[in-house]
């Protein structure tokens, strides 16, 4: 389906939206729904933070760049900005970049700006943790836009992270994840079976089993959060392999 459908609901398909959330708020341009404002409401928490980082980058401070991301977001999900969306720019990190960057270049009266907590529609998230965040990132004189594409890409993993943690919690499985988890990470030693399956008290054969479907299920939520955020499903194998090499690169 493409973002013009805007009769069809998403439905789940193998845990993917057969029409992406990306879809959905594309769809909203054209009709809102309640569908498209749940998904785009919860992207844009998701990923608020490689935003606010590329407002400070800017060269804004910390409050100002505080208040300039919640405004823009309170701006963008009362759909003042729905308008402008281009389906041809399948990434939603670069609609958002784009709409972000028009409104930090409009003339903006500073002395009428609404401060924290006065716009009619907010989105809850920590700014303040947001800074404590930014203060921790090592200096890196690369632009603000090569960043945000490393912050973005951070963002989806640890969303996807917890996905994964909540899923075996909700499954009474916490403690194999909190043995395991670190197998997602990278190469492990013949030696890391055998001791996770002694600490598990399990085989090493069934050690290897719950680890390759950790990684299994990993892989799948990856592709659904990469899938919320392109517009066309053919889009995601691509999407997928960009990220990969951005988080390749050295910070």
């Amino acid at each position: 389906m493409r973002a013009g459908d805007s009769n069809s609901e998403p439905q789940a398909q193998g845990g993917i939206f057969a029409t992406t959330h990306w879809s959905v708020v594309l769809a909203a341009g054209e009709r809102d729904t309640p569908e498209s404002t749940a998904a785009l409401e919860q992207l844009c928490r998701s990923y608020w933070y490689p935003l606010y980082a590329y407002v400070r980058r800017r060269g804004y401070g910390p409050e100002d760049a505080q208040d300039l991301t919640q405004e823009f977001f309170a701006r963008f999900l009362a759909r003042n900005y729905m308008a402008r969306a281009d389906p041809r720019r399948g990434r939603f990190r670069s609609y958002l970049v784009g709409a972000l960057n028009h409104f930090l270049a409009d003339e903006w009266d500073r002395e009428h700006r609404l401060k924290r907590g006065g716009q009619a529609y907010q989105l809850l998230f920590d700014a303040a943790s947001g800074e404590a965040r930014y203060a921790l990132e090592p200096a890196d004189e690369r632009s603000p836009d090569w960043l945000l594409e490393r912050r973005w890409a951070l963002a989806l993993l640890d969303r996807v992270w917890h996905q994964l943690q909540q899923d075996y919690e909700t499954t009474g499985r916490e403690r194999l994840f909190g043995r395991l988890g670190g197998f997602l990470t990278g190469a492990t030693e013949e030696e890391s079976y055998r001791l996770a399956a002694q600490e598990l008290e399990m085989t090493e054969g069934a050690t290897r089993v719950a680890v390759h479907r950790l990684r299994q299920r990993y892989g799948e939520l990856f592709r659904q959060a990469v899938a919320e955020t392109v517009e066309n499903p053919e889009d995601i194998a691509d999407e997928m392999r960009h990220l990969v090499e951005v988080l390749s690169l050295q910070p």
